[in-house]
C-alpha cells in the first residue's frame, strides 16, 4: 500500500504540473484587446465601491441596502439586482415584482462571491452542499447502476423529496430534461454566467407550477455582461486520481448606442473520475476504508436472537472470484488461478451441508463472515464517474424601445459520463457437467465416485473484461422571448413573454456484457475428434467458442465476441420540450396601506419521449433482416431480456400542459406604529392532457413589526406534480440482480426485474405550510440577520413503486394483490419480479432551517471585510406510507443509509481584502442509524423480527464532519490566482451496511473521495 507521505507527493505534483497552464491562461488575459480591458461592468452601483466586483448586490427589499450575495436577503427579492431589468423574474416563491414588501417563504441565495470561493469544476456541487438539499444526485451516485441511465445526471434535491419534486429554473425558464424523468442538467448550464443561485425552500406550485413541491431553484445568468471573463482551475485527490481540469471564457459587448448586447461564452471540464478497485476489498488508490460491511441474515426470527447482524467482511457462498461448486456432495470445493481445486475458507467456521439447497452449516442466509476475501465485486465499483462536459451559449438582445427588449439565447452543451458498476459479471447457480473436459480429473473422478453427472457452480467471472457504462447527453435549447415595461391606464406593467424549444438526446452504450444464454453455452464445453467444443451443435453453428470458467483462464478472442460482441447494450432517447409562457405584472390600485401588487399569466408546455434499444435487449422483433451488429441467433431469447444488465426497451409517449396563474400582493398595513404587514395570494389551474384539469393555491403574508429588525412570515399551500414521461411511458427497463432473497425457500436466487410505467397515474398532491421569524439587520448591529422558519409537508397520491424486495415479502406475508407480480421459479424463461408506479403512498415530513450571517468591516482595525455564514436544517419527521395492506410507515429521517440525516449545517467564514481572500468551509451531519424500521436487541432479549421491524443487533451510522479552506491573491485588479482544499482532514465514509454483495457507502451523503486540492487563474476586464 502506498504510504501517506508518497500519494500526497503524487497528487501534488499532478496539481502543479497544470501551473504552466494556468500560465499560459494569465498571458492570454495580459494580451486582451485594450476595449475588453477598459470596460467595467455597469450593474455595480457606484455606492459599492468599497465591496469587491464580485460581492456586490442590492438588497431588494431595500435596494439603497447593500449586502453581500451569500448573506440572508430574508426571502426579500422581489425586486431586481441593481442594473437589472424592471421585468426579469427574480424567483422568491412570487410572481410579484413589485418592491416594498418581502415575500413569506423563504428564500435562500448564493451569490458570485461563494460560488467563487467554493471553487467547484460544476456549480451543482457548491449548491447541493445547503442543508435544505437532501438526495440531489451527482457524479458520485449512481455508479452502482448500469441500466438507470442516470450516471453523472446533476440534479437537485428540495427537503429530501427527490429530484422529481424539485423545480429547476434558468432565468425563470423551463429547462428541457436530461432524463425521461424529466430532471435537467445543471452540467448544461451556462455556468460563467451565472450571477446568483435563488433556492426557495417550500411549495411554489402556484407560483410557477408543476413540480415545485419541495421548492424551486433559479440560476439567474448575467444578461448585460459585458467585457471579457475567464476562468481555468485543476484539482486532483490526495491519493493522486480524479484528476480535474475547468476551462471557461465569457465575452459581453454592447453595440449600437448601448441597444444591442451580445454575449458568448463557452465552458470544458474534463473529470477523470475515481475508482474502480479490484476484486476483494481493495479500493482504487490506497483508500482503506471498505471492509465489506454486510446485515448478514441469520434467518432466525422468533427464538430472541436478531434477525440481522452488522458484521464486517461479509462473505457470499454461492461464489468465489474463479469458480466454486455450490452445491452437492462436492460442494466446497472451489478453484484459484491456477485451475486447481482446493478446500474453500467460508469464514464463520462455516462448513458446506453439501445438500441440493447449498446451505453452510455456521453460515448465514446467503452469507458467511470472513475466510476468502477475493470474490467480492463491491469494491470494484467506481467511486465518482468519469465526466466530460462542453458548452456553448450565446445570448443575443436588442432594445427595441428603452423599455423593451427583444432576445435569443441558444444552449448547445454535451455531457458524457463513464463508469463501471461492478468488476467482471457473477454468475450463481450455473449447472456444470462432469464430463466438461476443461475440468480437473480428480473432479471428474470425484463425480463418478458420488455417483453425479452435474454440480451447482458459481464465479465472479474475474476471466471476463470490467463492465463498462457510458453515457452522451446533448442538449440543444433555444429561447426567443420579449421583456420590458408599458403604460396601461396610467400604470406601470412589466411583462416577459417567450418560447423554448429544448432537445436532450441521451445515448448510452455498455461495454464487455456478456448475453446470458450465450455464456450458458459457452462454459458447457465437450470434447469432439480430439477438440473441445460448445457441446449444443445449434450454437456451435452460431459461433461458440467454449472457455474455461476453472481458474483464470482468459478467453479467447473468438470466445469474447461470441458471449460479450462489441456492440453491448445500447439506449437511445430523444426527448423535445415546447414552452410557451407569458406573464404580466404590475400594481393598479393604490390602498390604505400602499399599491395592491397583481401578477398573471398563461402557460402551456408539451413534453415528449421517444427510446429505441438494442434487439438484444428490447426483444428480437425489431433485428433488420440484414442486421451484422445483432444478427438474428436462436440461442436467444425472442423477447430480449438476453444481457446480463442493461436490457433497454423501446418506447414512446407525451403529453401537454395548459396553465393559468393569478397572484395578489395586499398590504394590510404600513405605519411606524404598527408596522408594515401583507397578504400574498395565488392561485393555478393546470390541466394535463393525461388526468385532467387540477388546482393549487398559495395563501402567505409577512409582518415587519414595530420591534426593530423583527419580521414574522408564514404560508401555506397546495402543490401539485404530474407525473413524468418515465412514470407515465416508461419503455420497460429489465435489471438483472443476483443473490435476491426467496423467503418462501429461505434460499437466493437469480432474477430479472422489470420495471414499467403506468399511463393512469393522478397528480400528487402536496400541502405546505411554513412559518417563521426573522431578524433583519437591526440598528444595534446592522451586519447580523438571522431567520428561523419551521415547515411542515405531506403529499398524498405519491408515485412510487414498491421495490422487488417489498412484492415479494408483501405476497409472502399474505398480501395477495402483489404475488401475482413475480415468479421465483419460473420454468417457462428466467425469474422475474415486475415493478411499476402507482398512486398509493403518501408522504409526511416537518422539520426547521435557521439560517444566520454577519457582515463586519474593518475588523479589529485590519481593513477589509469579514463575513460569517451559517445555515442549518433539522428534520424532525420523513415518514414515507406505502399505502398498503401489511405495511407499516417508515420515517427515514436520520436514517444515514439514505439521504435525509437529523441535523445538516454548512457553515462559512471569509475575509477579504483589496489584496487577498481566505476563506474557512465547515460541513457536518449528525450521527444516525442504518434504518428507523429496525428494533435493535441483544442475544436472548429479541421480540418476534418482522418484515416491517426486523430484529438486528445493531443499528448505528456515525455522521461525518468535513472542513475546507480556500483562498486567493490578486495578482492584479482584474486577475487573481486562488486555490481550495476539500475536506482537509481526509475524513472516512462510514459504511452503509447492504443486504448483498455491493459497495457499502452511501455517497449521497459522505464523501468516497478524500481531500481533494484545486488550483486555479481567473480574471475579469
Amino acid at each position: 500500500m502506498m504510504d501517506k507521505a508518497k500519494r500526497n507527493r503524487g497528487s501534488r505534483t499532478r496539481l502543479f504540473d497544470n501551473v504552466t497552464s494556468l500560465a499560459v491562461l494569465a498571458a492570454a488575459i495580459a494580451a486582451m484587446p485594450a476595449w475588453a480591458q477598459t470596460t467595467q461592468p455597469q450593474d455595480q452601483a457606484a455606492t459599492q465601491a468599497d465591496l469587491p466586483d464580485s460581492t456586490r448586490t442590492a438588497d431588494p427589499a431595500a435596494p439603497d441596502r447593500l449586502v453581500r450575495p451569500g448573506s440572508t436577503t430574508d426571502g426579500a427579492a422581489e425586486g431586481q439586482e441593481t442594473g437589472a431589468s424592471a421585468s426579469d423574474i427574480v424567483v422568491t416563491g412570487t410572481r410579484i415584482t413589485a418592491t416594498g414588501f418581502t415575500a413569506p417563504t423563504p428564500t435562500t441565495v448564493i451569490g458570485e462571491d461563494q460560488i467563487l470561493k467554493n471553487a467547484q469544476p460544476n456549480i451543482f456541487n457548491t449548491v447541493a452542499q445547503l442543508p435544505s438539499l437532501q438526495g440531489s444526485t451527482g457524479a458520485a451516485t449512481g455508479t452502482f447502476s448500469t441500466s438507470s441511465g442516470q450516471q453523472g445526471l446533476s440534479s437537485f434535491s428540495l427537503r429530501g423529496l427527490g429530484t422529481i419534486r424539485t423545480l429547476t429554473l434558468l432565468d425563470g425558464q423551463r429547462v428541457v430534461g436530461a432524463n425521461v424523468t424529466g430532471v435537467p442538467d445543471i452540467s448544461q448550464f451556462p455556468q460563467l454566467l451565472i450571477k446568483r443561485v435563488d433556492i426557495v425552500t417550500g411549495g411554489a406550485s402556484a407560483s410557477y407550477g408543476s413540480d415545485a413541491v419541495g421548492g424551486v431553484i433559479n440560476f439567474v445568468t448575467d444578461t448585460r455582461f459585458t467585457g471579457i471573463k475567464g476562468n481555468l482551475q485543476s484539482g486532483v485527490t490526495t491519493y493522486g486520481d480524479g484528476g480535474q481540469v475547468l476551462a471557461q471564457l465569457a465575452v459581453g459587448k454592447a453595440f449600437a448606442d448601448d441597444k444591442l448586447h451580445v454575449i458568448l461564452s463557452g465552458e470544458y471540464a474534463h473529470d477523470e473520475g475515481v475508482g474502480p478497485g479490484n476484486f476483494g476489498e481493495d479500493l482504487a488508490g490506497s483508500r482503506d476504508w471498505y471492509r465489506a460491511t454486510t446485515l448478514v441474515d441469520t434467518g432466525i426470527r422468533n427464538n430472541g436472537n436478531p434477525q440481522f447482524l452488522y458484521r464486517d467482511h461479509g462473505q457470499a457462498y454461492q461464489y468465489t472470484k474463479y469458480g466454486l461448486i455450490s452445491s452437492g456432495p462436492l460442494q466446497g470445493i472451489a478453484f484459484n488461478a491456477d485451475g486447481v481445486p482446493f478446500a474453500f475458507n467460508y469464514g464463520s467456521n462455516g462448513v458446506p451441508a453439501k445438500n441440493a439447497a447449498g446451505n453452510v452449516i455456521g453460515c448465514y442466509v446467503g452469507f458467511c463472515v470472513g475466510g476468502d476475501q477475493s470474490g467480492h465485486v463491491g469494491s470494484g465499483t467506481s467511486l465518482q464517474s468519469a465526466l466530460q462536459r462542453v458548452n456553448g451559449y450565446t445570448r443575443i438582445g436588442y432594445d427595441i424601445a428603452p423599455d423593451m427588449e427583444f432576445y435569443v439565447t441558444a444552449n448547445v452543451a454535451q455531457v458524457k459520463t463513464s463508469n463501471q458498476p461492478n468488476p467482471g459479471a457473477s454468475r450463481t447457480g450455473l449447472v456444470i457437467q462432469c464430463a466438461n473436459p476443461y475440468l480437473p480429473t480428480t473432479i471428474s473422478q470425484a463425480c463418478a465416485q458420488n455417483g453425479i453427472t452435474q454440480f451447482t457452480y458459481g464465479l465472479s467471472n474475474a476471466i471476463l473484461p470490467n463492465i463498462k457504462v457510458n453515457t452522451d447527453r446533448r442538449q440543444y435549447r433555444f429561447v426567443a422571448g420579449l421583456k420590458g415595461k408599458a403604460d396601461l391606464a396610467g400604470t406601470s406593467w412589466t411583462y416577459d413573454a417567450y418560447y423554448e424549444h429544448g432537445i436532450n438526446i441521451t445515448d448510452i452504450n455498455v461495454d464487455n456484457i456478456i448475453l446470458n444464454r450465450r455464456y450458458d453455452q459457452a462454459i458447457n464445453a465437450t470434447r469432439i475428434n480430439g477438440q473441445i467444443v460448445c457441446a449444443d451443435a445449434t450454437a456451435r453453428a452460431g459461433g461458440c467458442q467454449p472457455i474455461n470458467i476453472f481458474g483464470a483462464f482468459t478467453p479467447s478472442a473468438g470466445a469474447l465476441t461470441y458471449i460479450a460482441p462489441d456492440k453491448g447494450p445500447f439506449q437511445h432517447t430523444k426527448q423535445t420540450q415546447d414552452a410557451a409562457a407569458g406573464s404580466i405584472s404590475g400594481t393598479p390600485i393604490d390602498l390604505w396601506a400602499g399599491p395592491l401588487a397583481v401578477a398573471a399569466g398563461l402557460e402551456y408546455r408539451r413534453e415528449f419521449y421517444r427510446v429505441n434499444a438494442d434487439p438484444y435487449g428490447a426483444g428480437v422483433s425489431s433485428i433488420s433482416p440484414n442486421s451484422t451488429d445483432y444478427p438474428a441467433d436462436p440461442v436467444l431469447l425472442p423477447a430480449g431480456n438476453n444481457w446480463y444488465a442493461g436490457n433497454y426497451k423501446n418506447g414512446r409517449g407525451q403529453y401537454h400542459v395548459l396553465e393559468s396563474f393569478l397572484e395578489l400582493n395586499l398590504p394590510l398595513i404600513d405605519s411606524k406604529a404598527a408596522g408594515r404587514a401583507n397578504l400574498n395570494l395565488a392561485g393555478r389551474a393546470t390541466r394535463y392532457s393525461t388526468s385532467g384539469l387540477v388546482y393549487s393555491w398559495k395563501v402567505g403574508g409577512t409582518y415587519d413589526t414595530p420591534l426593530d429588525g423583527i419580521r414574522l412570515r408564514a404560508v401555506t399551500s397546495r402543490d401539485v406534480r404530474a407525473p413524468n414521461l418515465s412514470e407515465l411511458f416508461a419503455a420497460p427497463t429489465t435489471t438483472t440482480v443476483p443473490n435476491f432473497t426467496d423467503p418462501f425457500r429461505n434460499t437466493q436466487v437469480l432474477i430479472i426485474q422489470n420495471s414499467i410505467g403506468n399511463p393512469n397515474l393522478r397528480p400528487e398532491i402536496a400541502r405546505s405550510t411554513e412559518a417563521g421569524i426573522v431578524l433583519a439587520r437591526p440598528s444595534w448591529l446592522p451586519g447580523l440577520s438571522v431567520s428561523f422558519d419551521y415547515y411542515k409537508i405531506k403529499v398524498d397520491d405519491v408515485v412510487s413503486s414498491l421495490s422487488a424486495a417489498q412484492i415479494v415479502n408483501l405476497c409472502f406475508q399474505g398480501n395477495t394483490e402483489t404475488c401475482g407480480a413475480f415468479n421465483l421459479q419460473n420454468t417457462a424463461g428466467p425469474n422475474f419480479v415486475n415493478v411499476q408506479a402507482f398512486n398509493v403512498a403518501s408522504i409526511k415530513t416537518d422539520g426547521f432551517d435557521i439560517e444566520a450571517s454577519y457582515q463586519m468591516r474593518n475588523p479589529l482595525g485590519l481593513g477589509g471585510n469579514f463575513t460569517v455564514r451559517a445555515l442549518a436544517t433539522h428534520v424532525i419527521k420523513f415518514v414515507t406510507d406505502l399505502g398498503l395492506p401489511g405495511t407499516i410507515p417508515i420515517d427515514s429521517a436520520g436514517a444515514n443509509s439514505g439521504a435525509i440525516p437529523d441535523w445538516k449545517w454548512l457553515a462559512i467564514e471569509s475575509y477579504d481584502t483589496d489584496r487577498f481572500s481566505l476563506t474557512l468551509q465547515q460541513r457536518w451531519f449528525s450521527d444516525g442509524v442504518i434504518g428507523n424500521q429496525y428494533v435493535v436487541c441483544a442475544p436472548g432479549t429479541c421480540p418476534v423480527s418482522t418484515a416491517n421491524n426486523p430484529t438486528i443487533d445493531y443499528n448505528r451510522m456515525k455522521g461525518a464532519f468535513y472542513f475546507d479552506i480556500g483562498g486567493s491573491i490578486n495578482v492584479t485588479r482584474q486577475v487573481s490566482m486562488f486555490f481550495k482544499v476539500d475536506n482537509l482532514f481526509d475524513h472516512d465514509p462510514e459504511p452503509s451496511p447492504q443486504t448483498n454483495t455491493g459497495l457499502d457507502v452511501n455517497p449521497a451523503l459522505y464523501d468516497t473521495l478524500g481531500r481533494f486540492y484545486r488550483i486555479g487563474i481567473r480574471g475579469r476586464f
